[in-house]
């Protein structure tokens, strides 16, 4: 009996398509229907079970049931059966300058002329593959944040939509920092330096280190950046940043801080409160980046995942080469050295600020040693979960709705809605029971384009 190779499942669905769309009308080929999955809208409520979405072109046509929603003939079926359906992710703090090198002083001068046309592409497309469709990058030089966002947005290169900061606004900026970090002299250098990030074109104002500053010029950042319509996000590692920015008024802060601390002192959460009850200001959002200090202990005694190829994807070999050397010892980091006094008050500290009525938002720091784009943003939403006991419906929404909401974009992002566009993941198996899931994406689709 004669025999011949089988191609893998997976090159059978790739080329089964690829001979349905050669056959499908070019107007037909623009409108997909995912179909059969259970569908988490973004919205919070109860899942839809054998979900049908309709997409044409760019953007969501329709939802419902399968059986109940009819599918237009000549559109490209695409079965989510035993799949959890929801919005793509958001990661509200990544690094597309870094790649999980631990050595920064080093990084920033080798790596600094590469950032725009190896370093950053390459950290968008792993988020991109890893489920996360939109992102917000805080730290990296002006010109290379809005050409790489520029390009991401006419298709280019492949990734999430991208929100930036540019460069950080801080008292004073680190030896050798100086294209990405800015240091303000007095309250006219000040709303300078902002003005400058506004008319580049960011989309957000990243302002670290504000307690060192006089109030006057904290107060200068903000109001200019209020004055451009940007938000101001800030640092929180210490209780004084934390009481600075609630009184010049920032939008959120970034961090689970305080080092080794046990607890945020009881003024700061009382101003959080405060705050958090003037319903006419608005939610105030907090990105607490959590996972890089919980994981590590493991990731020291279990570094499997550090071979993982997924980070190295877009990545030349000798770029490869030095992260990989700069990781070959992960315990002996001294980036991490805290880290196992730091972890035991982790759980306290997120406690409170869930108690304090803050919106928590998903982002990662990812970027940072160890911490790759390619891992970052599931392990954070497992860590929520699995560890610190939040729902799973209420942490998928802090990684999808609620950044949508505090970007001011959720006409068009944010949830699985008719009329927006059409970011959206599949994982097989369900993901409200086992949240971990997120780690393998099986289907990826960004303005109704099918990445994955």
């Amino acid at each position: 009996m004669s025999t011949r190779a089988i191609p893998p499942r997976s090159i059978r669905l790739a080329l089964a398509l690829a001979c349905a769309l050669a056959a499908t009308p070019p107007h037909a080929a623009d409108r997909v229907a995912l179909v059969g999955g259970t569908l988490i809208d973004g919205w919070g409520g109860a899942p839809l079970k054998n979900s049908v979405v309709l997409i044409e072109g760019e953007r969501i046509q329709a939802i419902g049931r399968v059986g109940e929603l009819a599918v237009p003939e000549g559109t490209t079926v695409v079965s989510t059966e035993g799949m959890s359906v929801l919005p793509g992710l958001w990661d509200m703090h990544v690094h597309l300058m870094l790649d999980g090198h631990s050595d920064y002083e080093h990084w920033d001068k080798a790596y600094i002329d590469r950032f725009r046309d190896e370093i950053m592409p390459a950290a968008a497309k792993q988020l991109l593959h890893a489920g996360v469709t939109s992102a917000r990058d805080l730290g990296a030089p002006l010109e290379d944040s809005i050409a790489v966002r520029e390009r991401l947005r006419k298709g280019e290169i492949e990734g999430p939509t991208i929100y930036v900061s540019g460069p950080f606004i801080q008292k004073k900026a680190y030896p050798g920092t100086d294209r990405f970090r800015w240091g303000v002299n007095g309250v006219e250098d000040a709303r300078a330096k902002v003005k400058k990030l506004c008319d580049a074109g960011v989309d957000v104002i990243k302002l670290i280190d504000q307690d060192q500053m006089t109030l006057d010029e904290a107060k200068a950042v903000v109001d200019t950046a209020h004055a451009c319509k940007k938000p101001v996000i800030a640092h929180s590692h210490r209780p004084n940043e934390i009481r600075i920015g609630l009184k010049i008024g920032v939008d959120g802060f970034e961090h689970t801080g305080l080092a080794s601390a046990p607890e945020y002192p009881e003024d700061v959460i009382a101003a959080l409160r405060e705050r958090t009850a003037q319903m006419a200001l608005g939610p105030f959002w907090w990105t607490p980046t959590i996972e890089g200090l919980w994981n590590y202990e493991y990731v020291r005694d279990h570094h499997e995942h550090l071979d993982d190829p997924a980070w190295k994807e877009g990545l030349k070999p000798d770029t490869i080469s030095d992260i990989q050397g700069s990781i070959a010892h992960p315990g002996q980091l001294g980036y991490f050295q805290l880290t196992p006094l730091r972890k035991p008050t982790l759980r306290r500290k997120f406690e409170q600020l869930r108690a304090s009525g803050v919106v928590l938002l998903i982002g990662t720091d990812s970027g940072i040693p160890m911490k790759f784009h390619s891992q970052s943003t599931w392990n954070e939403l497992d860590i929520w979960v699995r560890e610190l006991g939040v729902p799973a419906m209420d942490a998928i929404r802090g990684a999808t709705y609620w950044p949508s909401v505090a970007m001011k974009v959720d006409k068009d992002y944010g949830t699985i809605s008719p009329g927006k566009y059409a970011d959206v993941i599949a994982v097989r198996g369900d993901v409200l029971r086992y949240i971990n899931l997120l780690q393998r994406v099986d289907v990826v689709v960004k303005h109704g384009k099918r990445v994955k």
